[in-house]
């Protein structure tokens, strides 16, 4: 039966890939909102959507439509990090279930308070961590499963994707509503790294500033040097030679794991398994939420952990 979807955040960056699984799962979008109204992607996807740019008219039809017997039942939220708890929220009071972008909150006392409303209403929450469905990264999870189980991997995680000056005049720029580099660009990474390594056992900010951040996290089955950037001078020479914006690459041990493809249907793989009721709902979120916020509440120090040799050449120039 074809579910009738509503879509806050319609303008942003990864609203699209949104429009394309409600599309390619063969349901349909009814009505999406967004206070910027440059939207002419949903004429590629849904034309016929209605379409608000006030919060309050949204409200008012999806509550007419519903009194009307043709309720939402599901809400795609990719809005600011910020606001992802409100828009949770009232897809639950709308009576609908949500699939909501990462990170599913900012901090982790809000999961605790969506899962009494789950209770409340009858609604589900789930998330897209669409690297749990990558099957690179599940042939790694099955490799360190197999492992001798006293076994710990040496891991190096770096990101780097170059920004603008306009991020930081954005609501990414501001820690409060993104949630700062580390929550922003690292969360998936995060619920990744537990995923395939196990229960996290310590977590240690070595470097923060508003493009930079870099740590030590250590898990059941891994030690992880981890850094993460928006700067384009953070970028290794081999990239920037290349004219190459964005740095990708995670080592384990002494073998790069190479990830860089199959991201096209992840989202569609998302909506379908979310929609055979598989999805990855709150509590498995709780992990890397716990993490980045950890991270956003600690001091750096870089006496604990070993030190990613990226941040060694950041902190020597």
């Amino acid at each position: 039966m074809t579910k009738r979807f509503a879509l806050i955040g319609a303008a942003g960056y990864i609203a699209p890939r949104h429009m394309a699984a409600i599309r390619d799962t063969g349901n349909a979008l009814v009505a999406a909102m967004d206070k910027n109204d440059s939207v002419g992607i949903m004429d590629s996807y849904f034309p016929a959507a209605d379409y608000f740019t006030e919060f309050e008219r949204f409200d008012r039809h999806v509550d007419l439509i519903r009194r009307e017997g043709n309720p939402i039942d599901y809400f795609a939220i990719c809005s600011p990090n910020y606001l992802h708890d409100s828009h949770m929220r009232f897809a639950l009071r709308a009576g609908a279930s949500a699939i909501c972008e990462k990170p599913i909150v900012l901090n982790p006392w809000n999961i605790d308070g969506l899962i009494d409303m789950e209770k409340d209403t009858g609604g589900e929450i789930n998330t897209i961590l669409q690297l749990r469905l990558h099957d690179s990264v599940n042939e790694l999870k099955a490799r360190v499963a197999a492992s001798p189980k006293d076994t710990k991997f040496d891991v190096d995680l770096t990101y780097i994707t170059s920004r603008g000056k306009w991020y930081y005049t954005s609501w990414k720029g501001e820690d409060a509503k993104s949630g700062g580099i580390s929550t922003n660009i690292g969360v998936h990474f995060y619920d990744m790294l537990h995923y395939v390594f196990g229960s996290l056992q310590s977590n240690t900010l070595h470097y923060s500033s508003e493009s930079t951040a870099a740590g030590y996290l250590e898990y059941e089955k891994a030690r992880v040097r981890w850094f993460l950037s928006i700067d384009a001078t953070n970028l290794p020479s081999t990239a920037r030679d290349k004219g190459l914006t964005t740095f990708r690459n995670i080592t384990v041990g002494e073998e790069e794991f190479e990830f860089s493809g199959g991201f096209t249907e992840l989202h569609k793989r998302s909506y379908e398994q979310i929609l055979a009721g598989n999805g990855y709902g709150l509590e498995e979120n709780r992990v890397a939420i716990e993490t980045v916020a950890d991270i956003r509440n600690q001091t750096p120090n870089t006496s604990i952990g070993e030190v990613h040799p990226a941040l060694h050449t950041l902190l020597g120039r």
